[in-house]
């Protein structure tokens, strides 16, 4: 048995209103927030990377709480964006934080990535592996973002999260699922050796390259329908869950879903409007922008559901304990 003892975040200090975006393409404050949502986002500074934001989100996590993260003795490290393909995040982490006795690894699962991170995170304490494991969500896509892609580059922004997972005397986590739809592969990717995905060539610039309407639509036809089942898988019943948090990808998006699944849009916590998109950061952001805000809780049953590029999900319910 496990669960979350601790919690931390962060976004770095330049915010980019929608204004900004008028200077470079052909766009407005009105067009991006009426498809989007998004009013503001963070960019990182020129010489603050991902393991940089992921360093400071777990110094957050040791203001909230106090906890020793000397003994952590696994770090996983969930991101799109890393400072280099190798060594990985989780280790320049490591580094950076003095921790000496502990095993890294990245998770590579867009933004279904902090989900896939706890639910790995869950099955090493709970087979006794391992005792302490912090998982980390950050990105830094304003550094991989195509500022000529009207569709796309007023969507992302930077920041990270992180938690801490431990053994429980009482089980926090309740139900996981995951799965993935690779015939998607070519509609939302970022290029780096081969050329092509599924036979389609790919704009190989090294940014990410997203076809909005197709993630939307493969968004709203099945992210409710994941949502359902992991429900049921639980046992449960939606008027159960306190809080479903899914990945903020669009403002949009969240709403179709609440819809679709007929479900208080009010209790969805979201991070798109103030941060954009975060990828594996936004539900990490969406949660501490809730329990600032009053809402979620300790003891509150919470959803999380990820979702991104692959096309992959990963969803979670857990008793939050903080």
């Amino acid at each position: 048995m496990s669960k979350i003892t601790a919690f931390g975040t962060y976004v770095p200090e330049r915010i980019i209103d929608n204004h900004y975006f008028e200077k470079i393409i052909d766009t407005n404050d009105e067009w991006i927030l009426s498809r989007t949502g998004v009013k503001t986002r963070r960019f990182s500074k020129e010489g603050e990377f991902t393991s940089d934001m992921s360093v400071k989100a777990v110094k957050d996590l040791q203001k909230n709480s106090g906890a020793d993260i000397s003994d952590i003795d696994f770090i996983i490290a969930c991101t799109t964006s890393p400072d280099q393909p190798m060594p990985n995040v989780a280790s320049r982490v490591q580094y950076k934080l003095g921790i000496q006795n502990t095993g890294c690894n990245d998770v590579y699962a867009a933004c279904a990535g902090f989900v896939y991170g706890l639910q790995l995170a869950h099955g090493l304490v709970t087979a006794g592996i391992n005792k302490k494991v912090l998982i980390i969500g950050a990105e830094t896509l304003s550094k991989i973002t195509d500022f000529e892609d009207r569709t796309s580059c007023i969507l992302f922004g930077d920041a990270a999260g992180a938690a801490l997972v431990e053994p429980s005397e009482e089980e926090h986590f309740i139900a996981f699922n995951s799965g993935t739809n690779g015939s998607f592969g070519q509609d939302l990717y970022l290029s780096h050796k081969k050329n092509s995905i599924n036979g389609v060539e790919m704009r190989c610039n090294s940014k990410i390259v997203q076809n909005g309407k197709s993630i939307f639509k493969w968004a709203v036809g099945n992210i409710p329908i994941k949502i359902k089942e992991l429900v049921e898988k639980a046992g449960l019943t939606l008027d159960d869950i306190d809080y479903i948090v899914p990945h903020s990808a669009n403002l949009r998006i969240i709403e179709a879903i609440a819809k679709s699944l007929d479900y208080p849009l009010k209790k969805m916590p979201e991070s798109i409007t103030e941060f954009g998109n975060t990828s594996s950061a936004s539900i990490p952001l969406a949660i501490a922008k809730s329990r600032k805000n009053g809402g979620i809780k300790s003891g509150d049953i919470i959803l999380m559901m990820g979702f991104g590029g692959g096309l992959t999900f990963a969803g979670a319910i857990i008793k939050w304990s903080l």
